[in-house]
């Protein structure tokens, strides 16, 4: 029965995708929208290349997790990617803004859904497919699939960017119209291309990392040496996304290396700051075992011993259980203190969740963990164990300002709670 509701619900999403948007007369043509879809890495690749694009003089509109903006307005974003309704007024109100362009997250909810049916997209981006949102697709290839409905929407004249590292990079691409281009790190066998090749007739471009520190990456990409205050490999890709993208869009690749070398990331993506006490906190979004693991190795690349790494997490509640084993082995095992504590526990109880992130522990990763629900008082706790040179990385949250319990919406930003309990101690 509830498949069966499902199905009908689907139905409705789709029907109303297809009658909003001839209602407005699809918007959607009048703009030159990027799509990108992917487990982790969507923000920050959607947010990139909207600075780009406005920075380099154009009008632009972003459509995303943290917020959506019109040509520099913000509004409050509600969904990723929100209903059909929603979205074709925002596309509307762009296009009779003057935006040229639209960089826009999709995500699989929404494809699975059909809230995207009928928008013409000029490009589409694939960053990485790892494990979240099996409580709603059920199993990862049902997650893959209905990421793939994407680029099987891209008509023949748009481009579609995937990630050739990732083990699903090509996969993604092979029901595809659209013109193909893969990018990444490592050797690319079939084109023999190296380091600092430019986009092939192959459509492949690989990058190679120069460093990676505490002052952000540097980069080698098709010839050019770009830099970024961006940290962690994970950003790397990002760039590397971002930088592909802006070449097929034939942006001036100059002049995205010096905007490039001045982005701050998006808000509650790796975003830090120093306390005075010389204590470096990090606060992001990362809430599946894939980006926990990559924000956890991004910390410890600019982490210097003896300093120690402090990580605050926990798992959403009514979301995917099979993850929480998974984080809290993750966690522990890569930090020298995880402090487990609530996310959004929704309707369940945030005991019982930590209690699931103990499952695989080991008796040495057992010690280093300490079991505080309450996440005010684990920020606190973790303020109260930093030394000089520590890291703390809290994790999960990242932009949001609310903590959802009981089914009522609480003001809680973890942001704020670290410089309220660094300003106490």
């Amino acid at each position: 029965m509830k498949n069966f509701y499902r199905k009908l619900k689907t139905i409705y999403w789709r029907v109303k995708s297809v009658l909003t948007r001839h209602y407005y007369g699809n918007p959607s043509k009048k703009l030159k929208i990027i799509g990108v879809t992917g487990t982790n890495g969507k923000t920050t690749t959607a947010s990139l290349l909207y600075l780009i694009a406005t920075a380099l003089g154009y009008k632009a509109g972003l459509v995303g997790t943290v917020e959506y903006l019109i040509a520099g307005e913000r509004r409050r974003a509600t969904h990723t990617t929100p209903d059909s309704l929603s979205l074709t007024k925002l596309f509307k109100e762009m296009a009779d803004r003057g935006c040229e362009y639209v960089f826009m997250e999709v995500s699989s909810h929404a494809l699975d859904q059909g809230r995207v049916r009928g928008i013409s997209f000029a490009g589409g981006i694939f960053t990485n497919l790892t494990h979240d949102h099996l409580d709603y697709h059920r199993s990862l290839e049902k997650y893959f699939l209905a990421k793939r409905k994407f680029f099987e929407m891209l008509p023949a004249s748009a481009f579609a960017l995937s990630n050739a590292d990732d083990e699903h990079g090509r996969e993604m691409l092979q029901t595809t119209k659209a013109r193909k281009f893969f990018y990444g790190f490592k050797d690319f066998p079939e084109v023999g291309l190296r380091g600092n090749s430019p986009m092939s007739d192959f459509g492949e471009i690989q990058g190679e990392v120069i460093k990676i520190d505490s002052s952000g990456i540097e980069l080698r990409l098709g010839g050019e040496v770009v830099k970024s205050k961006l940290r962690g490999k994970f950003n790397a890709y990002n760039i590397l996304a971002v930088w592909s993208a802006c070449k097929l869009l034939g942006f001036d690749t100059e002049k995205v290396n010096k905007i490039l070398e001045e982005v701050e990331p998006p808000r509650g993506r790796f975003e830090h700051f120093s306390s005075p006490g010389g204590v470096l906190v990090i606060v992001d979004y990362a809430h599946t075992p894939d980006a926990l693991e990559k924000v956890i190795l991004a910390a410890k690349e600019i982490k210097s011993e003896p300093s120690r790494l402090i990580a605050v997490f926990g798992c959403g509640g009514d979301r995917d259980p099979l993850k929480r084993r998974i984080m809290g082995k993750l966690g522990a095992s890569m930090s020298d203190i995880a402090i487990f504590t609530a996310d959004n526990p929704r309707s369940e109880s945030p005991e019982k969740i930590i209690e699931e992130m103990r499952t695989d522990l080991s008796v040495r990763d057992s010690k280093k963990v300490k079991i505080i629900p309450d996440r005010r008082a684990a920020i606190r706790e973790s303020v109260r164990l930093a030394k000089a040179g520590d890291i703390i990385l809290c994790a999960g949250k990242g932009h949001e300002d609310y903590q959802e319990i009981k089914g009522v919406k609480h003001h809680f930003s973890d942001m704020e709670e670290f410089k309220k309990a660094l300003k106490q101690s």
